[in-house]
């Protein structure tokens, strides 16, 4: 059994934040008072960890719907075992994997391959697979077959759906068998060199760029589609003011059930400048943007138009960083810091509260993608985040195989100290509060 003693305990489904003691045993939350007698809840002779969690803050343990694990087929980079350390690390106790692997996740064998592998890591790990066969853009995925393998999401992620017609095949498909889909918003007619922003980053590194209509193009359309269709969609790590725009307007006409959209700590922490700071650690698909899209990003974390807060965990090895920055793969690893950045860029300067921020990394992305997780409460499953809002660290290593990342050597005022994952302490910096008690 273990106790948490004096924490704030933010629950977002019941739009609560308290200080309280939690109980957590068998797996499950017991109990939440404002003081817990642990002989009340164990046998006699039995151990019970007291935690005090005096000045510290514990959530619901995040849901992070799109991570790149890189297996199978990309295992130097990551593996399903390596990302969940860095999940634990970070407070994520429930990942969805993307399918953009080698092979693909586009078949139940493959599927069950990575849940199966999955199971054995302490966390909960999900797995979208593709809509396309093969990530070919032609010929869609068994759904049905898929989603009742353990499929949670269908999604090319990394490859955008070009085809207006496979699209809407794709929306169709997905309304009969009830699954959401998740898109990859560029067009590639206006990009040259991805993963810098066309401007004044790609000025500066003298390459062409990514032009922001590429993202506004595709998600006008899939919008549209999603009206048409009524399938349930969601728009990946968002980067544009037009697109947190265009799904504002959607869900203000009503589509709020289906018209869904996320944003990354990176983009709405970070911009154009970052990329030419940082180089190939800034660089990402869609880019990091102007300072006005970022700030439109936040507005619409704020207004509830992004609904979700989502990492897009994209490992790469040092050597394939190490390159000028036209030759170098896109992406950056963010689990292990994303509440971290969140907080800081959302709360402490006072635009969100902190149940409105477990809303977004918790409770929503449960709902949307309907995995049981997201609450503090009694009965629930204990998966839980504790944080310390005011520990000050230096993120110089990583528990991901790879360190790509702009954070790199910096230092960040607020850290997660604990991980708790199905009742067990997976993570733990705070051993120092522990008292072992015998009732």
């Amino acid at each position: 059994m273990i106790i948490l003693k004096n924490g704030l305990c933010v629950d977002p489904a019941s739009e609560t934040e308290t200080i309280s003691d939690i109980a957590i045993k068998d797996g499950v939350i017991c109990a939440i008072e404002d003081h817990i007698d642990p002989s009340l809840y164990v046998k006699e002779g039995e151990c019970v960890d007291v935690y005090d969690c005096s000045g510290l803050i514990i959530g619901p343990g995040l849901v992070d719907a799109h991570v790149h694990f890189r297996d199978p087929g990309f295992t130097h980079k990551e593996d399903i075992y390596t990302g969940a350390e860095a999940a634990i690390r970070g407070g994520v106790t429930s990942v969805i994997m993307m399918a953009n692997t080698k092979p693909a996740i586009d078949n139940t064998e493959t599927l069950r391959y990575v849940i199966e592998k999955g199971k054995e890591t302490g966390i909960h790990v999900y797995s979208a697979a593709t809509v396309t066969k093969g990530l070919k853009g032609t010929e869609l995925t068994d759904m049905k077959a898929l989603k009742e393998a353990g499929a949670v999401a269908f999604t090319d992620d990394g490859i955008p759906l070009l085809s207006e017609d496979m699209a809407r095949a794709a929306m169709e498909e997905a309304v009969k068998n009830d699954v959401v889909l998740s898109f990859h918003e560029e067009d590639p007619l206006y990009i040259t060199n991805n993963g810098v922003n066309r401007g004044k980053a790609s000025e500066y590194f003298g390459i062409g760029g990514s032009d922001r209509q590429a993202e506004i193009s595709m998600v006008q359309r899939d919008i549209r589609l999603a009206k048409e269709t009524g399938a349930c969609i969601n728009i990946q790590h968002i980067s544009t003011a037009e697109a947190v725009e265009c799904v504002r307007r959607a869900r203000k006409e009503g589509l709020g059930d289906i018209i869904h959209a996320e944003a990354t700590p990176h983009h709405m922490s970070m911009t154009e400048e970052d990329t030419i700071r940082y180089g190939t650690n800034a660089k990402m698909n869609p880019p990091l943007r102007t300072e006005n899209d970022r700030n439109a990003i936040i507005q619409g974390i704020v207004d509830g138009t992004i609904e979700c807060i989502a990492t897009d965990h994209a490992p790469h090895t040092f050597e394939e960083k190490n390159v000028p920055i036209d030759k170098a793969p896109s992406g950056i690893i963010g689990l292990e810091t994303s509440f971290s950045v969140s907080y800081n860029t959302l709360v402490r300067c006072g635009k969100l509260s902190l149940v409105q921020l477990f809303c977004k990394m918790s409770l929503n992305p449960a709902r949307i993608y309907k995995i049981s997780a997201g609450e503090l409460a009694i009965y629930r499953t204990a998966d839980i985040l504790i944080f310390d809002p005011n520990k000050i660290h230096s993120f110089d290593k990583s528990r991901s195989k790879s360190f790509n990342s702009p954070l790199a050597k910096c230092t960040i005022t607020g850290d997660v100290v604990g991980t708790i994952s199905s009742g067990v302490m997976l993570g733990c910096d705070i051993e120092d509060r522990l008292e072992r008690m015998t009732p």
